[in-house]
């Protein structure tokens, strides 16, 4: 073959490959019905993905605003067991307290009722964990006691308290109030 009809032959050649790849690609072009449908079935599936969004955001404030209801009750309502059980406690004094306006009273039953009634609060302290604390013959220790003054004593070891003005209190394991006391220290 001469040089000529080499060419001619590719160029024939490259005619037929460009002619079948025409064919290929319209007969993979998709009609306009294929579009259409392609596009309702994009279309059905954004609008299921925002309905499932709407659906998600909408199920997230409930949530919330649920919360936040739950967290507001927590706080108003807190105490709403404790103030329930010390009112047996106002009960009891009350009672105590009346039989003071009676004239013939027995002081002896008075304070077994008035003992009663320190027990009945103790009992309802405990029941919340609110715990006394009552560091006398114990260390001074700062973080539970606030010291009232300083006395000199031979018999205790300096920095031990030796009376308890007035007793302190935790409520689970938090200092609510310091322990007021006196703490001894060497005689000079």
């Amino acid at each position: 073959m001469t040089k000529n009809q080499e060419l001619a032959a590719e160029e024939s050649a490259s005619e037929v490959i460009e002619s079948e790849l025409r064919e290929e690609a319209v007969s993979e072009t998709p009609t306009g019905e294929e579009l259409n449908l392609l596009l309702e079935d994009a279309r059905a599936k954004a609008d299921e993905h925002w309905d499932q969004l709407v659906r998600s955001k909408a199920e997230v404030d409930n949530l919330r605003r649920r919360h936040e209801r739950e967290l507001e009750n927590a706080h108003k309502y807190a105490l709403d067991r404790f103030v329930n059980e010390l009112l047996s406690v106002r009960d009891s004094m009350e009672l105590g307290l009346s039989a003071f306006s009676v004239g013939d009273t027995d002081v002896g039953k008075l304070r077994e009722g008035i003992e009663l009634t320190l027990k009945l609060l103790t009992d309802v302290m405990e029941k919340f964990n609110v715990v006394q604390i009552d560091p006398e013959g114990k260390p001074f220790d700062p973080e539970l006691h606030q010291a009232m003054s300083m006395m000199p004593r031979d018999d205790v070891p300096p920095n031990t308290v030796v009376t308890v003005v007035q007793r302190g209190y935790t409520l689970n394991g938090r200092l609510v109030r310091p322990a007021m006391v006196m703490v001894s220290q060497a005689v000079a």
